[in-house]
């Protein structure tokens, strides 16, 4: 695994030399350490390593201990597209390699040299001999790896926020998309008709009109008007109407008559409607009043559409707000429903991707959840993501929520209400080797590279923050998580 790195023995029998004593006590984690700890660390090996070799590469099991002696190291990840993501540099002085080896798992990361450095290697044998028989050398290991372990959490926390703050900027891009484009379409359309009715109208002002023919113009702009939604017909009703009322408008000369018959049949005209405006108007005039009423319908069904997308834009809008700020401030109440429609919208274009049927069962009524916790929405989030990842195209994600009622027991115990959240999928399943470990921190099934482990793992600890539980069944074809939260800690 060294490649060129020269290797040079530092030993003398079971003692370290005065240098390397020397050395060590200018390590900051062994600095207090007194001799005859640092002469626990004589199994040591020099290890002299150019400027771009590896010591260590992610996902292989070859783990060591190491002690940089003088140098630098690069620590980073690299993800399936090649892309590198550096953890930290290690300055002379550092300690590092003791996580895999604690918790047996392979490399997490690469390591490389930044520049010519010397270090002093352990393998895994002689790893766990210091750990058993050196007290002072293994409490400066755990030490630092504790501080370590802080930080590089901390770092991975930013980055599961970064990662939803992505996920949620996606969701509001695919969301926004297409109300707006939908929004602007109809802006356009409606410009045009506004332009085709002025012309229209400058037309009927020179001309005459009896009282008759004003009086049928109102009726039809009348009827036009009251007709809000379109006439509710399944295909074939709707194409044999339109073409019933688009042959009788060719044979009594409209222009344009198979453009207009959809519009007018959407709001439930047919032929014998437009008995009044055929014997009031002759000629040209009967095309221009039927041009003129379909403008009219049509702009109406337009600014319906504007009034529809800018709603869902409000709905999206709402949406966001609730998943940005739940559980910020103070104590206050979360209408559980609410909470999981917000992510699921936040989420939507992920299922449609992948064309998945979503079915959602909620409770009415369920008491608003009373806390002070925050972070309500990751639970939703990584269990809903991880069901989408799990399901092939054209799956299924089903959500339920209800509420249970434990009896008091007349022991001091009181009543208790919970709030209960299943999100069902039917993907492949969690393999069984993986399903006792997968709430532990940092356990993953995806490849190296992929994600950071720290999903699942989040979501146990925001629900027994919030004084609940959550557990899971998985089998092929049918994976469900039940989350149990109390209406209010007692």
């Amino acid at each position: 695994m060294m490649g060129p790195g020269e290797m040079v023995e530092t030993r003398s029998g079971t003692h370290l030399s005065a240098e390397m004593l020397a050395r060590l006590r200018a390590v900051p984690i062994l600095a207090s350490l007194p001799e005859g700890e640092l002469e626990c660390m004589w199994e040591g090996r020099e290890v002299l390593v150019p400027e771009g070799e590896f010591v260590a590469r992610q996902g292989e099991i070859v783990r060591f201990f190491w002690i940089l002696l003088s140098g630098e190291m690069r620590i980073y990840h690299t993800y399936p597209d090649g892309r590198e993501e550096t953890i930290g540099l290690m300055p002379e002085g550092s300690a590092f390699g003791e996580l895999p080896l604690l918790a047996n798992i392979p490399n997490g990361a690469n390591a490389r040299a930044t520049k010519p450095s010397d270090l002093l290697q352990f393998d895994e044998q002689q790893f766990w001999n210091l750990m058993t028989i050196c007290p002072g050398v293994r409490k400066a290991i755990l030490g630092n790896m504790a501080y370590r372990f802080q930080k590089y959490q901390s770092m991975v926390v930013q980055q599961e926020k970064m990662a939803s703050l992505g996920t949620l900027a996606a969701g509001l891009m695919h969301e926004l998309n297409n109300p707006g484009a939908a929004a602007v379409r109809a802006a356009a359309q409606l410009r045009e008709n506004l332009m085709r009715m002025h012309k229209l109208t400058a037309k009927f002002s020179k001309t005459h009109m009896s009282d008759q023919q004003k009086e049928c113009m109102f009726e039809l702009q009348d009827y036009a008007l009251a007709k809000r939604d379109p006439v509710r017909m399944n295909s074939l009703e709707q194409s044999d109407a339109e073409e019933a009322l688009a042959e009788w408008m060719e044979s009594a000369k409209v222009e344009d008559a198979w453009k207009l018959a959809p519009t007018l049949v959407g709001i439930g005209i047919k032929s014998q409607d437009l008995a009044c405006a055929q014997s009031e108007f002759s000629g040209p005039l009967f095309s221009d009043t039927l041009n003129w009423l379909e403008a009219l319908v049509s702009s109406m069904q337009l600014v319906a559409t504007i009034e529809e997308s800018i709603g869902r834009v409000s709905d999206l809008v709402k949406a966001v707000k609730s998943y940005a700020y739940e559980g910020k401030g103070q104590r206050q109440s979360v209408d559980i429903n609410e909470s999981i429609h917000a992510t699921v919208v936040i989420l939507l274009h992920k299922m449609r991707e992948k064309q998945i049927v979503l079915e959602k069962t909620f409770a009415p009524g369920l008491p608003p959840l009373q806390s002070e916790c925050s972070g309500l929405n990751k639970i939703w989030t990584n269990i809903l993501d991880n069901a989408i990842d799990a399901v092939g195209q054209n799956g299924h994600i089903r959500i339920r929520t209800w509420q249970e009622e434990t009896a008091a027991d007349g022991k001091g115990a009181k009543a208790r209400h919970y709030l209960c959240i299943s999100i069902a999928d039917d993907g492949a399943g969690i393999p069984l080797e993986s399903q006792q470990h997968i709430f532990d921190p940092f356990y993953t099934t995806k490849p190296v590279g992929v994600g950071t482990g720290l999903g699942l793992g989040i979501v146990h600890r925001i629900v027994e923050q919030y004084g609940g539980t959550i557990t899971f069944s998985s089998e092929p074809g049918n994976t469900e998580f039940r989350v149990r939260l109390p209406q209010e800690r007692g």
